[in-house]
């Protein structure tokens, strides 16, 4: 039991290791988009159309409320980056859990030993 305990303690150092070192973070999810205007002349309306864009916007929701804004492409690689930071966050966090989880099962075994 002790090696158990010890184990999932160094798991969960580990853990905190990992999250320490993790970047920006942001939640939501970003997609690319492509829009028709009003113009009936522009090369949107064509035949086959050519849409104006890529546009990329991020969506979120967070406390409730659902929030969406427009990124730019020079903003893009580091939006993306700051969504799986999140992800990392968010995996990370779970397993957590899960290990504080197992121990605290264990430590509260191994005081009924004592």
């Amino acid at each position: 039991m002790n090696r158990r305990i010890q184990s999932l303690g160094k798991r969960v150092e580990k853990i905190k290791r990992e999250l320490a070192q993790l970047g920006d973070l942001r939640p939501g999810s970003l997609s690319k988009q492509y829009n028709v205007c009003g113009n009936p002349n522009c090369r949107c309306k064509a035949s086959p159309p050519k849409k104006h864009g890529p546009y990329y916007q991020l969506s979120s929701t967070r406390k409730g409320k659902s929030r969406s804004k427009f990124v730019r492409k020079e903003e893009v690689a580091g939006v993306r980056a700051q969504l799986k930071n999140y992800t990392k966050l968010r995996k990370l966090t779970e397993r957590w859990v899960d290990l504080a989880e197992e121990l605290s099962i264990l430590r509260l075994e191994k005081d009924k030993q004592s």
